[in-house]
């Protein structure tokens, strides 16, 4: 069959159907690429203030243990393994490891007798960059503090 000028389409091409435009996929990716920018470093904080609670489970424990300790010889220890802590060394690993707690410092002598354990992130881990609660720590008289960036630090990473 033979064509004639009239048979041949005029106009733009017809869209080829299920497919996506650059512009499409253009525009989707800087959506991506917003919602990951807001997104991961707000993951990243949650993450790290829920790790926060091994720290400080961890150190109203060894407190107790210190107190019951302090009940039945009538003094404290920095002997962990007197608390039922095995392996402690310098620094005992808490949780999941992202935060250690160092070894007890107590007076038997002062009056009245005092404890105080602090709680530190592991090096190496992403705890080192919470900068709004750097450290932990508790004494014998049941004050809780905590040392970071903010303005009360120890209201802040102690409260609910």
């Amino acid at each position: 069959m033979k064509r004639n000028a009239t048979d041949i389409p005029t106009g733009p091409a017809p869209h080829p159907a299920g497919g996506f435009t650059l512009i499409e996929m253009m525009i989707t990716m800087v959506v991506l690429a917003i919602l990951g920018a807001i997104a991961i470093p707000i993951y990243q904080s949650q993450v790290r203030e829920s790790r926060r609670t091994d720290a400080r489970t961890a150190l109203l424990e060894l407190a107790a243990r210190e107190e019951r300790y302090y009940a039945t010889n009538n003094a404290y220890t920095a002997d962990p393994a007197s608390l039922g802590y095995s392996g402690f060394g310098t620094k005992y690993p808490v949780g999941n490891g992202y935060y250690y707690l160092d070894t007890p410092t107590f007076s038997n002598t002062a009056s009245p007798p005092s404890f105080s354990l602090e709680a530190q992130p592991e090096p190496g881990t992403d705890q080192v960059n919470d900068a709004a609660c750097t450290t932990f720590s508790v004494d014998s008289t049941g004050a809780q503090t905590a040392t970071g960036s903010g303005t009360n630090p120890s209201s802040a990473c102690w409260g609910p």
